[in-house]
């Protein structure tokens, strides 16, 4: 995939579409996140109009698998093209600004993965250009798309649970256990200087955020590597986040964070507390949400008749039909897709939620580097 053209993508006409509703898409990056966005993209009414990846062969067994409409060896030729409306990149991080800001100055729609960019200061660009190209410009923080994620946010707000005291948790994998296993994420070149938090903890982070709707105002951190070296090679990343953390709201509380933790796949784990209850989302048992409080304790299933309205929408086949992460990919296009159309869909994670994820990582590194308490900037 060529980016040695970014720099020039803005001579590229920001020209609106003969068609504004339709979500056409461009998929940058034919790996594993690509797949899942293709899909989404075709569950949501779309086009995959066509994919571009590391090497001409990658993007045409690509296109060839995923109905996409052509391959591109360029992903700025394909990214300019004039049947394309979205982009969605799909690439190590290294790559998410330049051709995020590329496709911007394209005066295209942007679907960027997480990170938004390695360092605050580029992120902060990318919603910059993001506001000035007028464009919807989305990050994927697909956990807020479960629907008992949605109805723990609706409690919280409704004051179920009473003024918020305390949060914990934390997100767990195994998928880097041994020496042996790597991945270009472990590169600070390639995944930026913050790996486990960067990737995953900043998803637990959004979703405490999220579903309080409080801010993380000062954090305590430390890191620590299991591995030194992988597949031969030095590591500087971390395998390992201990978290404390202050709100501006007023709770404490603490998370772990882990893609060293064996038999752990994908636990995303948050409890919040409050003087009236508390109520816990488990990740991978995503169809119930469980209720505590003085008098009694309950689990709350996705057919309960009293769910919220925005967690409703999104319980899409019932109950005993599990929905998972892929459902929740779909669930973020399709929301995607209304906000190119015009509307305001409920909790869409936007550039300005990447930006704060690369906020926090700077100041969980700068609190593991010197051993201190660090306040976080405000976004």
């Amino acid at each position: 995939m060529s980016v040695s053209k970014v720099t020039s993508l803005g001579e590229v006409a920001d020209a609106e579409h003969s068609a504004p509703h339709a979500y056409r898409a461009a998929v940058i990056g034919t790996g594993f996140m690509g797949r899942v966005h293709a899909h989404a993209v075709r569950a949501a009414g779309g086009e995959v109009v066509g994919v571009a990846g590391s090497s001409p062969d990658k993007a045409e067994r690509f296109r060839a698998a995923h109905r996409a409409g052509r391959a591109h060896a360029d992903a700025l030729e394909l990214l300019g093209s004039d049947d394309v409306d979205v982009v969605h990149v799909c690439v190590p991080n290294h790559l998410h600004a330049p051709l995020s800001l590329a496709a911007l100055a394209a005066g295209k729609h942007v679907v960027c993965e997480k990170p938004l960019a390695t360092d605050a200061a580029t992120a902060r660009e990318m919603v910059d250009a993001a506001r000035e190209a007028d464009r919807i410009a989305v990050v994927p923080f697909a956990y807020r798309f479960h629907p008992m994620a949605r109805e723990a946010r609706a409690l919280v707000a409704a004051g179920s649970l009473g003024r918020l005291t305390l949060a914990h948790g934390g997100y767990l994998q195994d998928w880097l256990l041994r020496p042996e296993e790597d991945n270009w994420r472990v590169d600070p070149a390639l995944g930026g200087p913050s790996r486990a938090f960067g990737d995953i903890g900043s998803h637990w982070c959004d979703m405490l955020e999220f579903v309080t709707g409080d801010r993380i105002s000062a954090v305590s951190a430390l890191t620590a590597r299991t591995n030194d070296t992988r597949a031969g090679r030095p590591v500087a990343t971390e395998d390992l986040v201990s978290l404390q953390f202050a709100t501006a709201g007023g709770m404490i509380g603490n998370a772990v964070v882990s893609q060293v933790s064996p038999g752990r796949k994908n636990q995303l784990v948050l409890e919040v507390t409050g003087t009236e209850g508390s109520l816990v989302f488990d990740q991978e048992r995503p169809e119930t949400l469980w209720a505590g409080g003085r008098g009694r304790s309950t689990v709350i299933s996705r057919d309960d008749p009293a769910l919220s309205a925005d967690a409703a929408r999104l319980a899409t086949v019932p109950v005993g039909h599990p929905q998972g992460y892929q459902d929740c990919f779909n669930a973020l296009v399709a929301d995607t897709g209304a906000a190119i159309a015009g509307s305001a869909p409920e909790g869409l994670p936007v550039f300005a939620d990447g930006l704060r994820a690369a906020v926090l990582a700077e100041a969980v590194l700068t609190s593991a580097r010197e051993r201190r308490w660090v306040e976080v900037a405000a976004t």
